[in-house]
């Protein structure tokens, strides 16, 4: 039996299965078939990613759907899913991460990329503790730049400062370059990515171009 027929076998028996589990089931309810996905990467029951047999991905939870992660950390974990769930290939997802982080320090990325968008969810005097979309506010109203509550913060974080927080300012008033590095590699890119490549055995060190790890085992 081919692949093609074995599909068709699989997908038979799951309408079989409907069929007979809708038949008991309240009126009001009625289970449906959504699709076929050769394969699949499951972080928890919320946060996995599928492969259909178009090979187009179907995320839900992780980082590539949220607007308060970077477009950075979005496309490394999207083409490391492809890598993985349509190449069959995580020597390449690797690879991807390794090129990354070396881009990221070598400052060839672009800045557009490195924006982080948080909404403004209560006026400013609200806030008991800022996070970095706050001070990034708060330093653009100094300049004159009226920001509102529900307005969606596009901020970068930059070299200058001592803190996350400190060192965050809206994109409009980043020059080129000015980035912190670190932060993206460590907060953006690697947490993005090492739920999916923790579990095929590569760490933190390995994928920042570190050299693979000894461990106990």
């Amino acid at each position: 039996m081919n692949d093609k027929n074995k599909i068709e076998k699989i997908k038979e028996k799951a309408y079989e299965f409907l069929k007979k589990i809708n038949k008991e089931l309240p009126e009001a309810m009625e289970l449906e078939f959504e699709g076929f996905y050769p394969r699949g990467v499951f972080i928890t029951k919320k946060r996995y990613a599928l492969i259909g047999e178009d090979d187009k991905l179907t995320v839900k939870g992780l980082e590539t759907r949220r607007r308060d992660w970077a477009n950075v950390a979005k496309k490394t974990q999207g083409a490391v899913l492809n890598a993985i769930l349509k190449d069959k290939d995580h020597a390449a997802a690797a690879e991807i991460v390794k090129q990354m982080v070396k881009d990221i320090k070598s400052g060839n990325v672009e800045m557009e990329d490195l924006v982080i968008n948080t909404r403004l969810t209560r006026n400013l005097k609200d806030y008991v503790s800022t996070g970095p979309h706050v001070e990034a506010v708060k330093k653009a109203m100094l300049r004159g730049i009226e920001i509102k509550e529900g307005d969606v913060v596009p901020y970068i974080i930059t070299k200058r400062g001592t803190s996350i927080s400190d060192k965050a300012v809206v994109y409009d008033f980043v020059e080129p370059g000015d980035y912190d590095a670190d932060y993206y590699i460590n907060n953006q890119i690697l947490p993005a990515v090492m739920r999916i490549l923790q579990s095929l055995g590569y760490s933190d060190d390995e994928l920042k171009g570190l050299g693979k790890q000894m461990t106990l085992f």
